[in-house]
């Protein structure tokens, strides 16, 4: 007989071994008391209840305050309108950060993952920096292996994947600064106009409530109706790949823009004709149900965009990186609404000179919101041209 501590470390690894047969998960995790866990008393359900719960108080606050923030702010404290949307979207970007941070402390704090280079297959771009993971002769003599000089295969690849996914990352800020304007400038554009069905009043920041009834009504679509037609085309397993589904989503948020623009037209056009340009009365006698186009658009653009990011950072980056690289997706979100923000800062500096009311005023009746709108259009196709060249040369990592 041997050791108490013995016998139990044989019978750990009886328990270990007989995970061959479906009983326990086999993956060498363990529970609180450090023995091998049954798959059924862990993981599905039960794990996914956690992380959808999580999930949902976070959506809930986070939508809660940024829709109705600029709402707050022109109505209870008086901000002009470009203010009151610069502050929204430097807010919402400076949130976006924050999940970024958490990732790379994780990755690089937390991490107990081995440096394999089995992990990555070798990218032929990017060859110059190979020679960071070369041992020369004279760090060999010096025995000093200096980290900044010196790095494992693994980093070196790590690097190259960054490098190549960069320029994709980038097209995403424009995107995310024409996303954020669903929390803004629509929000904005809905309060001054008609509100009221019958004797229901309908609150401008609800109306965010048609993204999300977007979003629902495509993933099915998109799973169900889309993937298996094209699919028929295409030959690949998931219809679209998912720089083909980023584009198209580039191409979304532009008509969800000239949308927006389209019915900022028609606001100005009756507010000229009744004669509210100047009028105290800011509010314009059309129903702000025709901003439902363009808020179904941006939920049909963030499907495809969001969702086809998420796929491509998640498939393209190492084992050892995943979260990191999940992560840029909020740092776009994060960049896009400091552009955002940035642009109504030139926009509103350069339009109001002279005396100028601008394109953004207070009462903007007075203003051109429309042009607004379709700058960021312009923007958008822009952002578009740039992609389809960045993603021309572009090859998605091979499979292991």
């Amino acid at each position: 007989m041997g050791s108490p501590e013995e016998e139990r470390l044989l019978l750990e690894v009886g328990l270990i071994e007989n995970a061959s047969r479906g009983q326990y998960t086999g993956d060498g995790s363990v529970d609180i008391n450090g023995k091998p866990v049954l798959k059924q008393n862990t993981g599905n359900w039960r794990a996914c209840l956690f992380i959808l719960g999580t999930e949902f108080c976070e959506c809930l606050s986070f939508c809660g305050i940024a829709a109705n923030l600029v709402t707050y702010l022109t109505s209870n404290l008086h901000e002009g309108n470009a203010s009151a949307a610069r502050s929204v979207t430097t807010w919402s970007g400076t949130r976006s950060l924050a999940p970024l941070i958490g990732a790379v402390f994780s990755r690089f704090m937390l991490g107990k993952i081995l440096d394999n280079c089995s992990f990555l297959h070798s990218l032929l771009h990017c060859r110059c920096l190979d020679k960071a993971a070369v041992v020369s002769d004279l760090d060999v003599k010096q025995g000093d292996f200096n980290p900044w000089r010196l790095c494992t295969v693994t980093q070196v690849e790590e690097l190259k994947i960054l490098i190549r996914m960069f320029p994709i990352c980038a097209t995403g800020i424009v995107f995310s600064a024409v996303y954020t304007q669903m929390f803004t400038m629509f929000v904005e554009q809905g309060m001054v106009m008609d509100t009221t069905i019958g004797s229901f009043t309908i609150p401008p920041a609800s109306l965010l409530t048609f993204d999300i009834i977007s979003v629902i009504v495509w993933v099915p679509m998109y799973d169900r109706l889309l993937v298996p037609l094209v699919r028929k085309f295409t030959g690949k397993e998931r219809g679209f790949s998912e720089l083909q589904r980023i584009g198209i989503g580039l191409f979304v948020s532009i008509l969800s823009m000239a949308a927006a623009a389209i019915v900022e037209i028609k606001r100005l056009e009756i507010a000229k004709s009744l004669d509210l340009v100047d009028h105290k009365v800011t509010v314009v006698p059309m129903s702000i149900l025709w901003q439902i186009p363009q808020y179904f658009l941006v939920g049909a653009a963030e499907v495809f965009t969001f969702i086809g990011q998420l796929q491509l950072f998640y498939d393209q980056s190492p084992h050892a990186m995943r979260s990191l690289f999940s992560a840029l997706q909020l740092l776009t979100i994060a960049l896009g609404n400091y552009l955002s923000s940035f642009i109504l800062t030139i926009v509103t500096t350069i339009t109001t000179k002279d005396g100028n009311p601008g394109w953004i005023p207070n009462n903007l009746n007075q203003g051109h919101l429309d042009y607004y709108f379709w700058l960021l259009a312009g923007l958008g196709f822009l952002n578009l041209v740039v992609y389809v060249f960045c993603i021309t040369g572009y090859r998605c990592k091979k499979a292991p």
